[in-house]
């Protein structure tokens, strides 16, 4: 197995954990290489740092499977994914879950979500995508499953030298399935849906608004199929319109909240949320509840700068809509914006709405989705409730 020695100044991370080895951290390799190979590495002293895949021609140039010196094959790669699947199972995900979330079960860039039967997959790194077959395989014997398909249809494989795909690892089925989350309803297509379908990453999220919905005149907006809107019908609200601006997400909204037998309590529109909240705002339209559930805002490090006032500009706008005493519930779903720049913002943006917001909870990603300390690209997703009142 080649070998590979890593410089004598590294990045502390490495070796408290992190999976990801830099081309600059590397002194040399010994052996020959084949991207997508699997090496072994060692800290420049000679101790032994793990083995993983490597890949030259990507900035990440090796990502750590395993700390020890263990054969990498398919009997390693069943027992990662049983092994996360006992821990959602612990946990009490065993209906719609992820599975495998990369770096934070041990299997980086790998991402398998669990919809009933049914498994979507994504290998997001060509060390990866060369164990597709295995991983495949793997999941056939641990869950007999309905169907397996793929979702590589992402750009970031194009960084690691990969075409984007999707398409049936498993013989053909139908790709729109429905699955069930707190009680109700949501058709999911697994093929059409954005990521992988469904965002399974809110499912905890989504019962925390029970009390405050109660009663109340809602909208929320960036509903994409309208899961945070129709868990507010259920909980009791008046009324509650959805926004987004995609027509097929508003149609799958619509069909959702129908199969709920909500949809006399809430419809969803296709609208440009960004001038809808400028406008009714200007207008004086109020609510009781405003729930933002945006898209990632950037995805590089250089738009941090653009992304925190198109984050502060929605806030401000939601609590201008927001009746006195009532209720802003918002998000934000990149790693890049950290959870204190991210309540800075909303702090920031009720100071200059005038308005005085008090946290009735402060959440993060369902536990599907663990955080490993130490691994910013884990720890993701923010979610917040604040009592908005005037000042």
């Amino acid at each position: 197995m080649t070998k590979v020695y890593l410089n004598k100044r590294i990045a502390p991370r490495i070796a408290q954990g992190h999976p990801w080895i830099y081309g600059n951290e590397i002194d040399r390799i010994a052996g020959p290489v084949e991207p997508g190979d699997i090496v072994e590495v060692y800290y420049f002293d000679g101790q032994l740092a793990g083995r993983g895949y490597i890949n030259p021609g990507s900035q990440i140039t090796i990502r750590l499977l395993t700390r020890k010196r263990e054969e990498i094959d398919a009997a390693f790669f069943h027992t990662k994914i049983a092994e996360a699947w006992r821990y959602r199972q612990q946990l009490g995900y065993v209906e719609n879950c992820r599975l495998v979330f990369g770096e934070a079960d041990g299997l980086p860039a790998l991402i398998i979500d669990k919809f009933n039967d049914y498994f979507v997959l994504q290998t997001l790194s060509l060390g990866i995508e060369k164990w597709k077959k295995e991983i495949v395989a793997a999941i056939q014997t641990i869950f007999s499953p309905k169907g397996i398909y793929e979702r590589n249809d992402v750009p970031v494989r194009e960084l690691e030298g990969l075409a984007q795909q999707q398409g049936f690892l498993s013989d053909p089925f139908p790709t729109e399935i429905v699955i069930q989350e707190n009680g109700l309803q949501f058709y999911v297509n697994i093929e059409t849906g954005q990521k992988t379908g469904y965002f399974l990453d809110q499912q905890d999220n989504r019962r925390a608004i029970q009390k405050i919905v109660h009663g109340a005149d809602v909208l929320g907006a960036f509903t994409y199929t309208g899961t945070f809107e129709i868990h507010a019908a259920h909980y009791g609200a008046k009324s509650v319109l959805g926004i987004d601006i995609s027509e097929q997400a508003v149609l799958q909204a619509n069909k959702n909240a129908a199969l709920n037998k909500l949809d006399h309590i809430v419809h969803f529109e296709t609208m440009n949320a960004f001038d809808v909240l400028k406008t009714w705002g200007k207008e004086g339209k109020k609510f009781d509840v405003v729930m933002l559930d945006p898209p990632a805002f950037t995805k590089s490090r250089s738009n941090i700068e653009k992304a925190v006032t198109g984050y502060k500009e929605i806030n401000l706008r939601g609590m201008k809509m927001i009746r006195n005493g009532g209720f802003l519930v918002t998000s934000s779903c990149t790693n890049l914006v950290s959870p204190e720049l991210f309540l800075d913002t909303i702090d920031m943006a009720a100071k200059d709405a005038k308005k005085r917001i008090r946290q009735v909870t402060y959440q993060s990603q369902s536990s599907d989705h663990p955080i490993i300390w130490g691994m910013e690209n884990t720890h993701y997703l923010k979610f917040l409730i604040v009592e908005v009142c005037d000042r």
